[in-house]
């Protein structure tokens, strides 16, 4: 299918590997792993996404004139709202009872997975601005096409968003924790620019994590062991269970994980008496480390905090990575040194009517959002606000 200027051959995949690892990650480079080809491969690979999970991978794929391809997003026809952290449910709801059917819709984000990032991956070069602006128009022309209910794109940069605004989509805002590296060289100069109470709390906190005889290992490349990933995915049905009612990722989804992505993998596990108690998994980017799933067996308190958040820093710290992204919700990390940033969505609703309600919706939660998320910074335990 040409785009609108006819410049671009758009198509659709049905598995990744259909696209290939060279020209896909040729196209996502390598500063995010989750929109990589090792991640999105290991997600089909497993059967965590596909015909059986109601994710059915419709990857868009952009040529050029030499059939070379020049951009791919990472996109899934669904039957249902799970798995995506920014909350549609009640639009589908409501489209619902007013006669529409509102599954199928197409998502183009990664699954699982709450972590901004770039979702129109384009290969580097001198048209890659021009490029961009045409997938993002053919976004919105697939979806017309598919005669779907809606598209959305979520957790993109904020430039993307804006691209996509100018394409018809409707602008949603959120609000993640981030912890900001001001060049520090230790824990301790973290600390130093705390507040003197949060300061005291977090020293304590951290000690009375590890009190009982705890010792926590970050793990990647070979340690990452069949052992090791039995351990975590316990932990992580365990958590699962009590949290959610049942995973998304399987058994097989970890150890493809390990084999493709090891040398990113950051698994801080958690052990007493030799054995493993818990564990929180962690991906480096070229710029933060992600996190992204946490579990553990038994109750040990504060160790949440210090495996997902304390040994991500001070890890961090020492690869000089400029941020750690701790996913979606909890201003309890606030008190922790994550403070509130602004996370973009953007969304195609094919029925007129139906847009119009969304789009009054929208106008009022983004003002509601950004009220919340400034207040939030108003709790902020650096001595200078802003976290630098």
């Amino acid at each position: 299918m040409p785009d609108g200027d006819g410049a671009l051959e758009l198509s659709l995949a049905e598995k990744i590997g259909e696209v290939g690892p060279e020209d896909w990650n040729a196209c996502a480079g390598a500063g995010n792993p989750f929109v990589g080809y090792a991640f999105l491969s290991a997600l089909e690979d497993s059967g965590s996404v596909g015909r059986d999970t109601g994710w059915f991978p419709r990857h868009l794929v952009a040529r050029d004139a030499a059939k070379r391809v020049v951009g791919v997003v990472p996109m899934y026809l669904k039957t249902h709202s799970q798995g995506e952290y920014v909350f549609d449910h009640g639009w589908a709801e409501a489209y619902e009872r007013a006669g529409g059917k509102y599954y199928p819709k197409l998502q183009a984000a990664v699954p699982f997975s709450p972590v901004p990032g770039p979702r129109l991956l384009v290969r580097p070069g001198m048209e890659a601005g021009t490029i961009r602006t045409a997938i993002a128009r053919g976004l919105v022309e697939v979806a017309r096409r598919m005669e779907v209910s809606s598209l959305h794109v979520t957790f993109c940069g904020a430039d993307e968003a804006t691209l996509f605004e100018s394409a018809g989509c409707l602008l949603r805002e959120g609000t993640q924790f981030h912890w900001l590296n001001a060049n520090y060289g230790t824990f301790e100069d973290f600390l130093g620019t705390l507040n003197s109470r949060k300061r005291k709390q977090i020293r304590k906190e951290r000690r009375d994590a590890l009190a009982p005889g705890i010792v926590v290992k970050p793990l990647s490349g070979a340690d990452l062991t069949s052992e090791v990933w039995d351990a975590f995915f316990d932990f992580y049905i365990s958590t699962s269970d009590r949290k959610w009612g049942s995973p998304y990722l399987n058994r097989e989804f970890f150890e493809l994980l390990g084999q493709r992505l090891g040398d990113k993998i950051v698994l801080m596990m958690a052990e007493k008496d030799g054995d493993w108690i818990a564990g929180a998994l962690n991906l480096a980017g070229s710029e933060a480390l992600y996190g992204r799933n946490w579990g553990c067996q038994g109750d040990w308190p504060l160790l949440h905090f210090e495996c997902c958040y304390y040994q991500a820093i001070d890890w961090a710290i020492a690869q000089a990575l400029r941020r750690v992204e701790a996913g979606a919700q909890g201003p309890h990390k606030i008190q922790r040194g994550y403070l509130p940033v602004a996370t973009y969505s953007a969304h195609w609703i094919g029925d007129a009517g139906f847009r119009k309600a969304v789009a009054d919706y929208l106008k009022r939660e983004r003002m509601m959002v950004g009220h919340e998320r400034a207040a939030l910074a108003e709790h902020s335990p650096y001595r200078n606000a802003d976290g630098a």
